[in-house]
């Protein structure tokens, strides 16, 4: 895994290969849609999440991710529907681009050569890019992305400066040349990390839209590759909801008091009941991470910082990441290349094999009994 991870950048660029050799630019012909519709589920879904983040704000058109079977009533013949599925046979994105190829949607495929989603959208003339085989799909996040990026480019949805994709790649290299293994833990950043976030429970949390997407990444990499729970969120979301884990059982560490703003019998009775349940010592904390994107709403930048101090103020350590570069496709490939590492090195640390998803699979199976 850590091979692959290393290689984010090379796999960027191969990508934009791939993607012009496909003739993704032939949807320039199209014009622009009234909706695009990613369909995918999983390490394939949060490509569509990437083409959302580096859109932004400024998109013209609604970018929608759908992780599911059947699509949106609204789904219609003015809208493009782009099936992702590293395997090329996921299950809820065929469902999905069956629908809007019945619908008279233009329809694009990412996904495996000589697979079901290349045979459909071939069927419903429609492009294909195809994607290296071997790699599990959260080990293929730029294979995947890159094509919508550039799909979007065409579809005059969003603009990629000439050297988006170049700067994003270079940046990745660096990372990997700054987290690579042979790199002692003192001057490797994302050894680092993985550090702090072992043996805690990690709430990551984005301080843009863009870093949202990078911060539910980071909580799904834990998952899958070192089986590791995570929360992630987005601010200023998060400071409406999540924050209040602070005064948790996992937050200050405290045995459980009174139930705040009780004011009945049973509120007291009920507190003195669950007091009873809580007593053994809590072993892991809370650690808040927050992904900083160097573009922020100054109001969501003061948030943040009041997040960091109130985490502080209750012994809740920190750690923070500030994304690199400008464009940006380029500041979210380096708050995910870091910590795409980090998820790996935790699984090492903890004596742990990053590549099997063994559930993924037993689930899988159970389902088509």
């Amino acid at each position: 895994m850590l091979r692959v991870v290393a290689g984010a950048g090379a796999q960027m660029r191969e990508a934009a290969v791939a993607a012009a050799d496909a003739g993704v630019k032939r949807l320039s012909d199209e014009g622009r849609p009234r909706a695009v519709v990613v369909a995918g589920i999983g390490g394939s879904g949060i490509s569509g999440d990437v083409l959302a983040a580096v859109a932004g704000p400024t998109c013209p058109v609604p970018v929608v991710v759908h992780r599911g079977y059947d699509l949106p009533m609204w789904v219609g013949a003015a809208d493009v529907v782009i099936g992702v599925s590293c395997s090329g046979t996921t299950e809820e994105t065929l469902s999905a681009v069956e629908q809007a190829a019945h619908l008279g949607c233009a329809v694009v495929g990412v996904g495996a050569a000589d697979s079901p989603l290349a045979d459909l959208v071939g069927r419903s003339r429609g492009i294909h890019v195809p994607v290296p085989a071997g790699r599990m799909p959260r080990a293929s996040l730029w294979a995947l992305s890159v094509p919508l990026l550039l799909a979007g480019e065409a579809l005059d949805i969003l603009t990629l400066g000439g050297s988006d994709i170049d700067a994003a790649a270079d940046r990745l290299d660096e990372i990997a040349e700054r987290c690579r293994p042979t790199s002692e833990a003192f001057v490797n950043p994302a050894k680092q990390l993985a550090i702090e976030l072992g043996g805690s429970l990690p709430v990551v949390w984005g301080s843009s839209d863009l870093a949202g997407v990078a911060a539910y990444r980071l909580a799904c990499q834990l998952a899958e590759n070192a089986k590791y729970p995570a929360i992630s969120g987005v601010l200023p979301e998060a400071n409406h909801n999540q924050v209040v884990m602070f005064d948790g059982r996992y937050g200050k560490g405290e045995p459980p008091g009174e139930a705040a703003g009780s004011d009945t019998a049973a509120d007291a009775e009920g507190a003195a009941f669950f007091r009873d349940q809580l007593d053994d010592p809590v072993t892991e904390r809370l650690r808040l991470v927050i992904l900083r994107d160097s573009v922020e709403h100054p109001r969501v930048a003061r948030r943040r910082e009041a997040s960091r101090e109130l985490a502080e103020d209750r012994g809740i350590e920190v750690s923070e990441l500030t994304a690199e570069g400008d464009a940006p496709l380029e500041r979210l490939a380096s708050l995910i290349g870091l910590p795409d590492f980090a998820s790996v090195y935790l699984a090492l640390l903890a004596g742990i094999d990053p590549t099997p998803i063994a559930p993924i699979v037993e689930l899988k199976t159970r389902i088509l009994t």
